[in-house]
């Protein structure tokens, strides 16, 4: 690191950090031809960019060793999350903590009058995310007025993310001669129309060694069933026993479910998504730190760029969707010269779709089945046996231990101690073993090299598929579906080519099975182009050459020609008929005249015949004649009828008076009082039931 000649302070911090030499980034990031200039790099996740960009803006905002005093910060470091951007904010802050570094944060979530207060109080360096800058910048709290150096991390991120406005917003307020240091994992179209806009003659440096980076891991793909992905997921987790691990999910809801599954069956495990609180997120990193959780689930958009040190082990339980997304995931372990796996959960129906993905990032896989729970258990006790504490000799528990021995016996003691450490681990589950079994990697016809071709008594006329013959060849000779090429099915007959180092395994003739024999033929068969199939004559009239035949028209059925048709005309509207003439108002008629009107209406009505009134010796008569005894189907007293009405068997009384009807006691008359008529325009009684009750 001598020959980079970087600051004293900042060379002592990676010191006391146990850096021993420069990743690829770090080192083009502080070459000469980047020195002052606004660089575009392109860098995998953990790689070390952090220290890079630390390290290259370190000559713009130095004096001498230290740090000057300032009312105003000198670099700015953009983020696009809050747990990114606090894990930036760490990382320079241990790398110029000799040099009086102040740093302050502006990230959602937080308390915005803490953040104003650390503002003020001269913040050299200030980290944070997009929105959360704008909105200081545009309440006049942070001033960018004297800004030497801006960084922006995972641009690429931001930009998907929807903050290119805000960013335009930041990168316009500050200063036009600052220097703009762009650090991206993938350069797409979008990336470079922000290089040409807000940097100036930027120089493009392509981090070297990433494929070095991620050979410190290794990626195994476990093909499961659909029903057992969770399963697999526990197993894997058991069968590797990592200090730390991650899973991967693809939304918050599948996030939710695992985290309340693995809950259930014992797991350490914490949750990072969108919907958590910058509290809860915090919690959950800080529980992973100090150990009190072992595994984390998350989203990408929550764990971009987060770092976890001493992380093993790296769990795609939805596939990712892109390769960058499988290198961004799988780059959280593997750091620093570490070890790590990356472990992609294959569901039979993304066996294609996972093969794509490892071709497109250029990474191997060691396919495989997952764990079953006998492998988690044999694993569980080798761990058992190479436990530190059984090699120890005994120290002050050697008198207990005596003890133990003396009252119970060997056997009993070391059952145990088996049963104690196995109690404290979540049990293994049981996977179905009707597994798909693994594809196999491509490879390309033109490297299978010399090969034997033979033949067998079996073709389509049999139902011979490649898919079928392909497993008996391969238990016949004892060898893989790697040493087979193509697989030729005929009429009657199929070809198979075998390499030759596996040739003599089948001899000149061998019996796949009853019936089916596989016999070697010398050279290479000749597979002719099929002849063009013959169309039979058939109730479609085709020919022998396939052509229809040639029809001739029918003859008309009318012997005359027929005349033209009229061209079709419109039929006629009726004439609209004439509307009526609205009457006229009629003429007031003379007062005399109405007064002689009105005179000979009432003469008319005087001499109009009126019905004989009762006198008062029918009326005594009426009395003292005897009641007919009541009819059947007469209502309850205090009852209202509404149905047919019952007349009165007696005869009329009175000269043409008409018999009145005889109504149940309690009934209500409608009609008023005195017996008069009713109003007029009331409706006559009609017997019957109600029109609603039909």
């Amino acid at each position: 690191m001598n020959e980079h000649d970087i600051a004293a302070p900042l060379a002592a911090a990676l010191a006391a950090k146990g850096y021993a030499s420069l990743t690829s980034v770090q080192e083009a990031a502080l070459a000469a031809e980047a020195r002052g200039r606004d660089v575009l790099v392109s860098a995998q996740t953990g790689s070390g960019k952090t220290v890079a960009f630390g390290l290259a803006m370190a000559g713009d905002i130095l004096q001498g060793d230290a740090l000057p005093q300032v009312e105003r910060p000198l670099a700015l470091a953009i983020a696009p999350t809050r747990e990114l951007a606090l894990q930036v904010a760490r990382e320079l802050d241990w790398l110029y903590e000799q040099a009086g570094a102040r740093i302050a944060t502006c990230v959602g979530g937080m308390d915005y009058r803490t953040e104003r207060r650390a503002l003020e109080r001269g913040a050299q360096i200030v980290v944070g995310t997009p929105g959360r800058l704008r909105d200081h910048i545009e309440r006049g709290s942070l001033d960018l007025t004297g800004l030497r150096a801006c960084v922006l991390d995972e641009a690429d991120e931001m930009l998907d993310l929807g903050f290119r406005e805000d960013l335009e917003f930041i990168l316009g307020s500050a200063p036009k001669e600052r220097r703009t240091l762009l650090f991206s994992a993938t350069v797409p179209p979008a990336i470079e129309a922000l290089a040409r806009d807000f940097q100036r003659d930027a120089l493009r440096i392509q981090a070297m060694g990433e494929a070095r980076q991620h050979g410190d891991i290794e990626y195994r793909a476990l093909s499961v069933t659909t029903r057992d992905r969770e399963h697999a997921i526990f197993n894997t987790l058991r069968y590797y026993e990592a200090s730390r691990a991650i899973i991967f999910c693809k939304t918050r809801a599948n996030v939710n479910h695992l985290l309340a599954r693995m809950g259930n069956r014992g797991f350490k495990v914490v949750a990072l998504s969108g919907e958590l609180s910058q509290q809860e997120r915090s919690h959950a990193l800080q529980a992973l730190r100090d150990g009190r959780a072992r595994v984390c689930i998350a989203t990408d958009v929550a764990a971009r760029g987060i770092d976890l040190p001493g992380l093993e082990l790296v769990i795609h339980a939805d596939l990712p969707t892109n390769p960058d997304t499988l290198l961004h995931r799988s780059g959280r372990t593997g750091r620093a010269g570490a070890k790590g796996t990356s472990v992609l959960i294959v569901p039979a129906a993304e066996y294609k779709r996972a093969q794509r993905l490892l071709q497109r990032a250029k990474l191997v896989a060691e396919w495989g089945k997952a764990p079953s729970a006998d492998e988690v258990q044999a694993r569980d006790d080798e761990r058992m046996l190479d436990h530190p504490a059984l090699a120890d000799a005994p120290g002050d528990e050697a008198v207990l231990a005596a003890g133990l021995l003396e009252r119970f016996g060997a056997e009993h003691v070391a059952s145990a101690f088996v049963r104690l450490w196995r109690e404290g681990r979540p049990a293994p589950e049981e996977l179905s073993e009707s597994v798909a079994p693994a594809p196999a990697a491509p490879r390309e016809r033109g490297e299978f090299g010399p090969a034997v071709w033979f033949r067998l008594s079996v073709g389509h006329s049999g139902r011979a598929e490649a898919r079928w013959l392909l497993p008996k060849i391969c238990e016949a000779g004892g060898i893989t579906r790697d040493a087979i090429g193509a697989i030729r099915v005929k009429t009657d007959q199929t070809f198979v080519q075998i390499a030759a180092a596996a040739a003599p395994n089948f001899g000149d003739r061998t019996e796949l099975e009853p019936g089916l024999n596989m016999a070697r033929i010398d050279g290479e068969p000749v597979f002719d182009a099929p002849p063009p199939r013959d169309r039979k004559p058939g109730r479609h009239g085709y020919t022998e050459n396939g052509e229809g035949p040639v029809r001739e028209r029918k003859p008309s059925r009318d012997p005359a020609p027929r005349a033209e048709p009229p061209e079709p005309r419109p039929a006629p509207r009726p004439l609209a008929e004439p509307k009526p003439k609205p009457a006229r108002r009629p003429a007031l008629l003379d007062p005399d005249e109405l007064r002689s009107r009105a005179a000979s209406d009432a003469e008319e009505a005087a001499e109009a015949p009126r019905k004989a009134r009762w006198s008062a010796e029918k009326k005594q008569a009426h009395k003292a004649a005897p009641k007919a005894p009541p009819r059947a189907g007469l209502k309850a007293a205090g009852s209202k009828s509404h149905g047919s009405t019952l007349r009165d068997s007696r005869p009329a009384r009175g000269d043409g008076a008409e018999a009145r009807p005889r109504r149940a006691a309690g009934f209500k008359s409608h009609k008023p009082a005195g017996g008069g008529q009713g109003r007029s325009g009331d409706k006559p009684f009609r017997a019957g039931p109600k029109p609603g009750n039909r």
